[in-house]
């Protein structure tokens, strides 16, 4: 007789979703902002998105022969590091710069410690931070949009604002008609994208609804609602709310753990915009809470069925 009943330990998968399906949907959500990129500023944004991608599945590869492990390259998500990193660049950025984040973000930051899940960092955005830290004159040139003929406005939004110029309008912030990194500019082409993930439940809504909402009430106490707007539209927030802090391996799994953690990328952007030496802060944001992950999960870590609570 056949035996219908199996009994496994947990983890108990609820779905037939796969790393390799959750990954090659992300790259469909993130095309987008490419194709976005490339229409603003040009082929060169193509060649630096192709190069990137090249060099992340390239050293996954070549790492993972040398250490004689599984080579994992088929479960896309070096793909969706390497078009994260090309994001995260100026599209006029030399193509040697995509290579050296592309093997910091695989060998150093993923490889090292373990593999996929294994990361405490985010690959993408810990390259980024190394390269802006190594070669900050190459990561702060931003090109021209092809649709701007004013030369100043291949300064980002929020570089603008700093230097006390009057900020880029509301529907060139939407259409990315501004300077700023690859993948950025475009917060219409981001939306679709990150609306994709929170609909397919690749993402989990509470991350980046949590992380806008946060920086949006900061900056309503503190200058309006205008600046509000313009703070969560102008620089990465939008791109990093949706893409970047909502990876499976660096965010929280609990419900509450995720809200906590929104809030905590919120504040952090908003110091960081306020009183850091850079404009942006997401980044550094995102980096640094992923490091507080665990102590979120541990506070957050709901009370398991049937255990009693702490007595009064």
């Amino acid at each position: 007789m056949q035996n219908n009943l199996v009994m496994t330990s947990s983890p108990h998968l609820r779905d037939h979703s796969s790393t390799q399906r959750i990954m090659q949907e992300v790259c469909l959500a993130l095309l987008p902002a490419g194709i976005a990129g490339v229409i603003i500023f040009g082929w060169s944004a193509l060649m630096l998105i192709c190069v990137s991608v090249a060099t992340c599945v390239l050293s996954e590869f070549v790492w993972e022969k040398l250490t004689k492990r599984t080579v994992t390259i088929g479960d896309w998500s070096a793909v969706v590091t390497g078009l994260l990193l090309a994001y995260n660049l100026p599209a006029n950025a030399p193509w040697w710069l995509a290579v050296v984040g592309g093997v910091i973000a695989i060998v150093l930051v993923k490889q090292m410690f373990g593999g996929i899940g294994s990361n405490f960092m985010n690959p993408a955005l810990t390259a980024r931070a190394i390269l802006f830290v190594s070669w900050s004159a190459l990561m702060s040139s931003y090109p021209q949009s092809n649709f701007v003929v004013d030369a100043t406005t291949s300064a980002t939004p929020l570089g603008l604002l700093s230097k006390g110029v009057s900020g880029v309008n509301f529907m060139d912030l939407l259409l990315g008609n501004c300077g700023g990194v690859l993948g950025e500019t475009c917060k219409l082409a981001i939306l679709v994208g990150g609306i994709y993930l929170c609909v397919r439940k690749i993402a989990d809504w509470r991350i980046p609804v949590s992380f806008i909402a946060t920086v949006f009430v900061c900056y309503l106490i503190k200058d309006g609602a205008e600046m509000a707007i313009y703070q969560v539209f102008a620089g990465g927030l939008i791109f990093g709310a949706f893409f970047m802090a909502t990876d499976y391996v660096t965010s929280p799994i609990t419900p509450k753990g995720q809200v906590v953690y929104g809030v905590v990328l919120g504040v952090l952007t908003g110091i960081f915009r306020l009183w850091g030496a850079s404009p942006e802060g997401v980044s550094y944001a995102i980096i640094l809470s992923n490091l507080l992950v665990p102590m979120i999960e541990k506070v957050t870590l709901p009370t398991a069925f049937g255990k009693e609570g702490k007595k009064a």
